[in-house]
């Protein structure tokens, strides 16, 4: 098996990983994540891969819905480091990680 080589991602804009979160109740959050960067930006973008916690059922996940900036939307009980991969049309990449927050309603924060 032969591993493609892998060109990093060169440009002026920003591109950063959002989120939110809302508290379901019983140590359970719903939360989303998705690509905060420019609209001409995001039109550069082919694709965004997001690695989760090992403990997810299937977690690698693609995602190639440019209207929602990329968005992937889950569901779970602890905070973790979310790693992105953000795919270009020009076929290079911009890796990213971004440590998933979640907060119950009085404000006060998850333990890892």
């Amino acid at each position: 098996m032969q591993i493609a080589s892998i060109i990093n991602h060169r440009s002026s804009g920003e591109f950063k990983i959002a989120q939110e979160s809302k508290y379901a109740g019983e140590d359970y959050w719903e939360w989303s994540v998705w690509i905060d960067a420019s609209e001409g930006d995001l039109d550069k973008i082919d694709y965004v891969v997001y690695n989760l916690h090992f403990s997810f059922p299937d977690p690698v996940k693609t995602i190639k819905t440019r209207q929602n900036h990329f968005r992937l939307n889950a569901s779970g009980w602890g905070t973790f480091t979310i790693y992105a991969r953000i795919n270009f049309k020009d076929g290079t990449v911009l890796d990213r990680e971004h440590e998933l927050e979640l907060f119950y309603p009085d404000g006060t924060m998850t333990q890892a």
